[in-house]
């Protein structure tokens, strides 16, 4: 008797914190459709979750992900559909990351490469085992992107880097990108879950509608006028400000530190 098979993507409730973890790990959690199907609906699952404050994404097996599966595209390809259907649903799903309310983390270790680095580029804070090898590599399979990097990689690592890892498929250990300040915590693989459980807390510490504003407001002024985008803050801030008990907190603070001598 054949047992049911195991699902692509693994939930467990830690805490405030959803882990998620990619569980593709025969195929290096590569991105197929039954894959994207299930994050996107994590994705939705989290927002609505009031016992969720924070996701991080992890990949079981050997590496966090090597990007997407070639199967998948070849199948649709001989079935007469594009492969490119394929992936306007990965993009779509992680800029629902990227503009979701919760914060997403990702986790890295063995291998992100390809859809594998656009996943990270689409979360909030990224943690990386030190051994961890990224890169763009879409070019080694004569492939361009399909799911962000050629948007959010210069973004995140600067343009220089980012064409060098664009355009020569070349794959970087996590350490060379510590100058960029796109990884939060370069750490020896031992220690990396730990870590990223850390920064979780971190950021479930001070999770709210204050924090989702100013994270839908990071992913609305990406790529605006910094006129525009300088006018946006001010909308953002006068929208928390109405709709959220703050000027209640700030007396409330203000109260605690006179009563406890401080000025």
């Amino acid at each position: 008797m054949t047992g049911e098979a195991s699902p692509p993507v693994l939930v467990e409730q830690r805490g405030e914190v959803c882990w998620l973890t990619l569980n593709r790990p025969e195929r290096r959690n590569a991105l197929n459709a039954a894959l994207m199907t299930a994050l996107d609906e994590q994705v939705t699952a989290a927002d609505k979750d009031p016992d969720t404050s924070v996701v991080a994404i992890s990949g079981a097996g050997p590496s966090f992900c090597a990007g997407g599966d070639f199967h998948q595209f070849l199948t649709l390809d001989r079935d007469g559909t594009h492969p490119v259907r394929f992936l306007e649903d990965v993009s779509r799903c992680f800029t629902r990351i990227t503009a979701a309310a919760t914060p997403w983390v990702a986790v890295l270790h063995g291998h992100a490469v390809a859809g594998g680095l656009e996943l990270a580029l689409a979360c909030d804070l990224v943690v990386a085992a030190d051994t961890t090898l990224i890169g763009d590599g879409h070019l080694r399979h004569g492939l361009l992107p399909g799911g962000g990097s050629s948007v959010r990689l210069p973004a995140a690592v600067g343009p220089g880097l980012a064409r060098r890892l664009l355009l020569t498929g070349e794959l970087l250990p996590a350490t060379d990108f510590a100058a960029s300040g796109w990884i939060d915590r370069i750490v020896p693989p031992e220690q990396l879950e730990a870590t990223a459980m850390a920064v979780c807390r971190q950021l479930a510490a001070v999770a709210g509608p204050g924090q989702s504003s100013l994270k839908g407001l990071l992913h609305h002024i990406t790529g605006m006028e910094p006129a525009v985008a300088l006018q946006a803050e001010l909308d953002a801030f006068a929208d928390n400000w109405t709709t959220q008990p703050v000027s209640s907190a700030l007396e409330a603070f203000l109260s605690a530190r006179t009563a406890g001598g401080t000025r």
